[in-house]
């Protein structure tokens, strides 16, 4: 890949909207149905672990599984301090070129790791929108990530990826380039958590 994407500016975001997430939220629905925000907040605590060592080529029990394969656990303790410290690290390997360079897997998967890097950008950004929805916080990444994402999601089926994404929601309801993103991905640009008393 000649020019791969940033991560940081994802990560970074991503990184923000975790710290805000109070203990109260832990409990609230998100855009991924079935799965509460502490749920959520567990999967990203596996994934940012997996997608780093599969940046390092570093291939064993991090890359190997599926973080969902027992199911969706909740949330450790250290949660809020250890999802934006592995974050950090997560874009940081993805910052050096041979990352993007050769095979690569995560999931138990392996692709071509130039791949593996938009899915990364793919997996941070849009759960980080999926947090940020569920906790009523504002998200709208950055142009270069939207763009990068937009060419990324160009290749998805409309009828949707079973264990991936969703059937592409109608692009009518997006207000801007990332709604038609996040579209894309099966996800509803209009959701939002419901109101609790």
């Amino acid at each position: 890949m000649t020019n791969p994407p940033d991560l940081r500016p994802a990560a970074d975001r991503l990184s923000d909207i975790v710290r805000r997430v109070d203990d109260r939220h832990l409990d609230r629905p998100t855009p991924c149905e079935g799965r509460t925000v502490s749920q959520l907040l567990a999967h990203l605590d596996g994934l940012t672990r997996a997608f780093r060592a599969s940046a390092d080529k570093e291939l064993g029990p991090l890359t190997d599984s599926n973080p969902d394969a027992a199911g969706w656990p909740e949330a450790g303790s250290t949660w809020r301090e250890d999802i934006p410290t592995q974050n950090g690290r997560l874009a940081d390997a993805w910052q050096r070129p041979e990352a993007w360079i050769g095979m690569t897997r995560a999931g138990g998967f392996d692709a071509p790791a130039e791949v593996m890097g938009l899915v990364a950008l793919g997996e941070i950004t849009f759960h980080g929108w999926d947090l940020a929805r569920a906790t009523g916080q504002e998200f709208e990444p950055d142009e270069a990530t939207t763009q990068a994402l937009a060419a990324y999601v160009e290749g998805f089926d409309p009828a949707g990826t079973p264990g991936t994404f969703g059937p592409a929601v109608n692009p009518m309801t997006a207000r801007t380039d990332f709604d038609r993103v996040i579209a894309r991905t099966g996800r509803d640009p209009r959701w939002r958590a419901p109101d609790r008393a």
